[in-house]
């Protein structure tokens, strides 16, 4: 049997720790809600401690694909057990591990059914982290579907705004969605010859003829793109982050997204160049429409989340259109930005789940003057408004400003549609913050008590991300850099 293990195991602990903790949950009664919590923050909180590791562990000289991990399965089938992440996933890891501990935290006023909720996140989280260190296609597929499958009862169950019918579409969009995954994997490994599902052995140049990639690309988009948000497969993204429950929101819009658009990296991109080189520019058409779409529908919503749900699609957009460029700045500012925008929706849920639970309602129009009620939770609000409109010193600035920079270059009309999308989007932003947090107060909240400093934690904990790679982008973009570089020399 072949093995090969780096000298610890980190990824295989990342997901140990998510279902060794999920297995701890469902051993302790029901109950004890409190111990559950407790269990809940410390493992979420381990696999931060390793992600936040692994992401200053990686050698930045060397480069590519380490902390690799790889034991035979299915030898007859060519399916392996290989795991290890390069430039492109280690973002996505450190995303991942601060929303997750920072969500169960927000959700630490939970009271019903907490042992099941924390278990399905657990489920969620360990498909989400699997996905992104995977480097076989079978595993690829197995961890996609494992991080969907929790959500439908998580909305179903905890969640408010018509849940059941949101959960319900959500669910059969991204099924779709997977059912044009599977056939196109299948149709790449029965097309190589190489009985293997190994991602890096089918990655070598001149492996797929020009017409197997075209088509399994599309395939490979469409069908990851739906979970990124693609115009027009977006429909269910808004609809879902209005019924879920506050944790949910931040895991949906802050990581299960960015598996769309990191599949559309990983396996589409990887294994046809030339279909990317293809489709790229109805990529760059589709992505420009949900920039600007997405804006102008978040400009006329009603509800808080709505708002917040749209503008997902608007900032999706905006990874996508790094992606379509195929430039060393276009795709590095596509993974920046799924990582700034993953930590700034989580930050956005966060704070508008705090006001919800307080005021029990999404509407902006009954939510004015919250600025004197709660500053605190208002600020939180604030500061993700300003990472969302990409001022200059946030996360979110230096990741839009390299994708329009490509997107000028290679798609002129795109690039001046796109900004002119994000004043629209910045208009909006600032709509909501001046209706929600300024103007006559609601005399119904006056008595409300603001954030408590412990429920402040991981609020603190998102903005303070957000500010680091404001100040220090290179801490990220150097990483990203050592595979967006190689990838594109590999490029026929």
């Amino acid at each position: 049997m072949h093995t090969e293990l780096a000298d610890l195991p980190y990824l295989s602990a990342i997901l140990l720790s998510c279902l060794i903790g999920l297995l701890v949950i469902m051993a302790m009664p029901g109950h004890r809600t409190r111990e559950i919590k407790w269990v809940s923050a410390a493992f979420s909180g381990l696999t931060l401690i390793l992600s936040v590791y692994l992401f200053a562990a990686y050698d930045r000289e060397q480069g590519g694909l380490q902390f690799v991990e790889r034991l035979e399965w299915i030898p007859q089938l060519g399916i392996s057990y290989h795991h290890g992440a390069d430039g492109f996933s280690l973002p996505m890891l450190l995303l991942t591990g601060i929303v997750f501990f920072t969500g169960v935290l927000t959700m630490w006023e939970l009271e019903r059914r907490v042992k099941e909720f924390f278990a399905l996140i657990f489920l969620l989280v360990a498909g989400v982290f699997g996905m992104f260190m995977a480097l076989d296609l079978f595993f690829i597929f197995v961890w996609f579907d494992v991080s969907l499958f929790p959500m439908y009862l998580l909305i179903a169950i905890w969640g408010s705004t018509r849940k059941e019918y949101a959960a319900m579409k959500l669910t059969l969009y991204l099924l779709a969605g997977s059912a044009l995954i599977l056939p196109a994997i299948v149709y790449l490994v029965v097309q190589s010859g190489m009985g293997t599902f190994d991602l890096v052995a089918l990655s070598a140049p001149g492996t797929f003829g020009p017409g197997v990639q075209k088509f399994a690309f599309l395939l490979l988009y469409i069908g990851f793109g739906i979970l990124a948000g693609v115009w027009p497969f977006h429909t269910w993204s808004p609809v879902g982050h209005v019924a879920a429950p506050t944790a949910v929101s931040m895991i949906h819009a802050g990581v299960l997204m960015k598996i769309g658009a990191f599949g559309v990296l990983r396996v589409g991109m990887f294994l046809c160049p030339e279909g990317w080189q293809f489709w790229a520019p109805l990529m760059a058409l589709l992505a420009t429409v949900g920039i600007v779409y997405g804006a102008f529908a978040g400009l006329s919503q009603t509800d808080l989340k709505y708002c917040i749900g749209y503008s997902s699609v608007s900032h999706m957009g905006i990874v996508g259109l790094g992606l379509a460029t195929m430039t060393v700045d276009g795709i590095n500012g596509a993974v920046f930005q799924m990582f700034a925008h993953g930590v700034m929706t989580a930050l956005f849920f966060s704070s508008v789940g705090y006001i919800y639970d307080r005021t029990h309602t999404k509407m902006i129009a009954e939510l004015g003057g919250l600025g004197r009620t709660m500053p605190v939770a208002t600020t939180y609000f604030i500061i993700a408004a300003l990472t969302g409109i990409g001022v200059p010193c946030l996360a979110s600035f230096w990741a839009e400003l390299l994708v329009f920079i490509s997107s000028f270059k290679v798609y002129p009309v795109y690039g001046i549609i796109a900004i002119s999308g994000l004043v629209v989007s910045a208009l909006f932003m600032l709509r909501v913050v001046q209706q929600t947090c300024y103007g006559p107060a609601n005399e119904k909240f006056a008595h409300l008590k603001d954030v408590p400093f412990t429920l402040g934690i991981p609020r603190m904990i998102l903005v303070s991300v957000i500010v680091l790679f404001g100040l220090f982008p290179s801490l990220m973009l150097d990483v990203i850099r050592t595979a967006t570089i190689p990838f594109l020399h590999r490029l026929p």
